[in-house]
């Protein structure tokens, strides 16, 4: 291609007498006569000084520039916002979090189409601006590689923030004193980087390798590591190259590429907010994906990896014998990936896994093919009664696969929280919260601190929770969220009384209030919306524009409706 088409965008901005004034503003913040006819590639950075997962991704920004302007482009680095799921959660402050995905993504279109940048590289480090950059890439559709920021490494005791929420249940139950748990909320997390299970973000940054929209293994680097400092120089000639070669997002993020993110998903045990962001990437590069596919992708796909938080080992445990690569190979070897697929690198997935060598014999956190932790994946698409338009529940099959129990409803987390702690919450019950949908939130808060204390306090087998909210990749146990039509619009888990008979059922894929339809109908005809507390600002505005978690709760229809 030639170098004026590199620069299909930023000439618009800075070719000719009239860009004279847009010039003149370049050269205050660093442009040399020479960088203007270079292409200009806008580095989305992340940073923020509010969490360890993004405190140091200034640093890696700079890397990623250094490395675009080495390849013969001008790199400018910007910033969005990111908010602190582990800090917000429990509180009114974590209705922002999902809202900030769509914020997030919002900003870095805003920015790069009015700077007229003709690369983009973005740089994540935790949950929601990870797949809001994705997004962002897929509507702009200019070259683009992301970056995670890398996992952090594990505390002392291997512990992470999981392990704080979890001692505050032990501690409710009279398991650990005043003194453990504040050994423990002080040795959880060591420094920089995201939550160290696989959890939200490794979950999402491996999806998104599986995806093709990073290098290889940029999803298994600790955040503080040579390795993330390369990845981010690398990403930099890398999205030179997909500009020289015209690969662009939508090149990459194709059906079938999605399909390998799902299969990702299911071998690694990953979260399931995967299900909501694929669903959002998916929309914004004009893929129709639907809860469905996540079944029919998942009955095909074992849980191979024995991880956190429903296994046993750490992402920096997986990093250490080769990260999510071999998995990779192993899936496309067995036919489960789309090897066909392009990638940020300019290759074909299976160019790319062509000389990945296999995890060192007697590891213990991937399994082979005959001796999975489950046959089958772990993101189960439940339907029923109380969930006409789906739930998704995360068994592994160490939770069982069946549980019948007592409703005990709770109209917000908080409430549901306490009740647990003060021991309410007894083996056989059901707990329900509702009213923290996308819009009943609004926003969809994650319930880490009600599942946390539920195992805390040694009842993870014998209590379950429901939900039109959503969960923390750091929850497991017998949990389903996102049951659609959630609650503020009228849909069942709105009309469970205390005391109800609640079947999840995940082998049939079923979830059931156990009262007669004319009961059902009785209660539907009698419900009234309570009024929300919230009604200016961002919160309003998501509340007004998002959609059913059953459509990846996004703020406009589909491209295809």
């Amino acid at each position: 291609m030639e170098e004026k088409e590199l620069r299909r965008y930023s000439r618009v901005v800075v070719d000719g007498v009239a860009q004279a004034p847009s010039r003149a503003m370049l050269r205050a913040v660093g442009f040399e006569e020479g960088d203007f006819n270079r292409p200009q590639i806008g580095v989305a950075s992340t940073w923020s000084m509010i969490t360890p997962c993004n405190m140091h991704i200034h640093d890696l920004a700079e890397k990623a520039a250094a490395g675009a302007d080495a390849a013969g482009g001008k790199s400018i680095i910007f910033n969005t916002i990111t908010v602190s799921d582990g800090i917000a959660m429990g509180t009114p402050g974590m209705r922002y979090s999902l809202v900030s995905r769509e914020i997030i993504a919002d900003s870095i279109e805003a920015v790069a189409g009015a700077e007229g940048f003709d690369g983009i590289i973005a740089i994540g480090g935790c949950d929601k601006n990870m797949p809001a950059c994705v997004m962002a890439m897929a509507r702009l559709n200019r070259p683009a590689v992301f970056v995670y920021g890398g996992t952090i490494k594990p505390g002392e005791q291997r512990r992470d923030i999981v392990s704080v929420f979890e001692a505050v249940g032990a501690h409710a139950g009279g398991k650990i004193g005043d003194e453990e748990l504040l050994q423990v909320e002080q040795t959880a997390i060591p420094g920089p980087g995201a939550c160290g299970g696989m959890y939200t973000a490794n979950t999402m940054a491996s999806a998104i390798e599986a995806l093709g929209m990073s290098l290889a293994n940029s999803s298994a680097q600790e955040a503080i590591s040579e390795s993330k400092a390369d990845d981010c120089l690398r990403a930099g000639e890398a999205v030179l190259n997909l500009l020289r070669k015209n690969i662009r997002p939508r090149d990459i993020m194709t059906r079938e590429a999605f399909e390998n993110a799902i299969t990702m998903v299911n071998a690694i045990g990953g979260s399931t907010n995967a299900v909501m962001h694929l669903m959002a990437m998916a929309r914004e590069a004009d893929v129709r994906l639907e809860l469905d596919d996540f079944t029919r992708i998942g009955a095909r796909t074992p849980v191979l990896a024995d991880v956190k938080p429903s296994g046993k080992y750490l992402m920096s445990e997986l990093i250490e014998i080769g990260g999510i690569q071999p998995l990779m190979k192993r899936l496309l070897d067995r036919g489960l990936l789309h090897g066909d697929c392009m990638t940020v690198t300019g290759q074909t997935l299976a160019e790319n896994l062509a000389e990945v060598e296999d995890y060192p014999a007697g590891q213990q956190i991937v399994r082979d093919f005959d001796d999975p932790i489950k046959p089958e994946g772990h993101l189960v698409i439940l339907y029923g009664n109380l969930a006409e338009d789906g739930a998704v529940a995360k068994i592994t099959g160490k939770e069982g696969l069946h549980f019948e129990g007592t409703a005990k409803v709770y109209h917000s987390e908080e409430l549901a929280l306490q009740a647990i702690l003060d021991g309410n919450v007894v083996a056989g019950d059901v707990v329900v919260i509702r009213y923290e949908g996308p819009k009943g939130g609004p926003g969809m808060r994650e319930m880490l601190s009600p599942t946390g204390a539920i195992m805390g306090k040694g009842l993870g087998d014998e209590v379950a929770l429901i939900t039109d909210g959503r969960f923390s990749g750091g929850s497991h146990g017998f949990v389903v969220g996102h049951v659609s039509p959630e609650a503020a619009v009228g849909g069942a888990i709105a009309l469970v009384e205390d005391g109800d008979r609640i079947v999840i059922d995940a082998q049939d894929c079923r979830i059931d209030l156990k009262i007669p339809d004319e009961e059902l109908a009785r209660r539907r005809a009698a419900w009234k919306r309570p009024k929300s507390s919230v009604s200016t600002g961002i919160l309003a505005k998501y509340r007004a524009e998002v959609l059913s978690a059953s459509e990846g709760a996004v703020t406009v229809a589909p491209p295809w409706e």
